[in-house]
């Protein structure tokens, strides 16, 4: 089959719709989409990965041709695999099968990659061709290549707030701000994470669960950035540590008494960087977190944490509901506190943001634009 540029991206697309059903089940590997075509342009096997350590996309798309691939077209997400992991190479089932033409959307960043994939597949005679679709693909894989590139997680900001700006009211109630329908929607986005993170003053304040309800793909670990250790023996967190992970994260100013007894509850306790004014550096927050291999976490607050994590450059996306309440007060929260910008940007922060209806609630998400 000749090529065709609006076919082609017709197929891609099918490819990176495919790769986003693993959302949730692949981490810490990339998602990967992947559509075999034949020389008259009918799909023959399409396959993405469905659960970590399970069979990549080509190989479920290779399965499903029936080994009738032979001189057909591949259009994948992300640059087939050329190493052993938990799988054997793509690449070299790729070859066997028979397949002419490769369309990759994107180069696989992983050292272990790395244009290899595609460097043997062209020694085979397969013309190989990037770069199709690739932002979208890019976007699809941030997660991953962010813990592959920079060994941090993906952090995903996440508030509800009143129509105008607060996060509470001045006594610090905030139930409920946003609307049921939203929360299912916070309750879908905890059900794919790897962790879920708020600092000491909410989990004080609130007495959160932090669970996905229902139970989604992955069981995220509650993680708390508490310096001093004041997280109650008597919290839900606490009493909850050993049926669902609970990591908090404190510094040397810790009371050695209060982390023994946390310990005897079931909840990791470990000792991180405190910044100059003594509190957890969040630095040091996400490099522990990368080392544990924990691809997306959850930042749900509050806007002392969310501040903090603004300021380092530390948020890749934004989830934010906004009600159409008005709640008041010069000494209401904000979602976002910290240092903050010295203006106004010029244009939204946010890499082509999606705006939706929930209800009565407006709900904003998008990638966090970087310079």
């Amino acid at each position: 089959m000749s090529s065709n540029p609006a076919f082609d991206e017709q197929m891609m697309q099918r490819a990176l719709e495919l790769a986003g059903r693993g959302r949730g089940r692949v981490e810490p590997n990339p998602l990967v989409g992947a559509v075999i075509v034949d020389e008259h342009g009918t799909i023959l096997g399409e396959g993405w990965h469905e659960y970590y350590g399970g069979p990549h996309a080509e190989i479920r798309a290779l399965e499903q041709s029936r080994g009738a691939a032979s001189g057909a077209t591949l259009y994948v997400t992300l640059e087939p695999c050329c190493h052993f992991g938990k799988t054997p190479p793509c690449s070299q089932a790729i070859i066997a099968a028979g397949i002419v033409r490769v369309v990759a959307a994107m180069r696989d960043p992983n050292p272990r990659v790395d244009g290899g994939g595609i460097e043997e597949l062209r020694g085979a005679g397969i013309t190989v061709e990037t770069g199709l679709l690739a932002t979208q693909a890019s976007r699809l894989v941030g997660p991953f290549v962010k813990l592959i590139t920079r060994q941090k997680p993906w952090f995903l900001a996440k508030w509800a707030m009143t129509l105008d700006g607060k996060i509470a009211a001045r006594t610090g109630h905030s139930q409920w701000i946003s609307n049921e329908s939203s929360r299912n929607i916070v309750h879908q986005l905890r059900g794919r994470m790897d962790g879920i993170l708020v600092g000491v003053a909410t989990a004080l304040a609130d007495d959160p669960s932090l669970t996905a309800r229902p139970p989604g793909p992955r069981q995220a670990t509650r993680i708390i950035v508490d310096s001093t250790a004041r997280l109650p023996v008597n919290s839900r967190l606490v009493e909850t540590a050993r049926q669902t992970p609970v990591l908090l994260l404190t510094t040397v100013n810790a009371d050695t008494d209060r982390c023994e007894r946390l310990r005897a509850m079931g909840v990791e306790v470990v000792q991180i960087d405190s910044d100059p004014h003594g509190k957890c550096d969040v630095e040091s927050v996400a490099k522990e977190l990368g080392r544990r291999r924990l691809t997306n976490v959850l930042v749900e607050g509050g806007s002392q944490i969310l501040g903090a994590f603004f300021d380092r450059n530390l948020i890749d996306e934004v989830h934010t509901f906004i009600s159409p309440k008005l709640v008041g007060g010069g000494n209401a929260l904000t979602p976002v506190a910290g240092i903050g910008l010295d203006w106004i940007p010029q244009h939204s922060s946010l890499d082509e943001p999606v705006v939706e209806l929930v209800g009565e609630d407006v709900y904003i998400h998008g990638l966090l634009k970087r310079a």
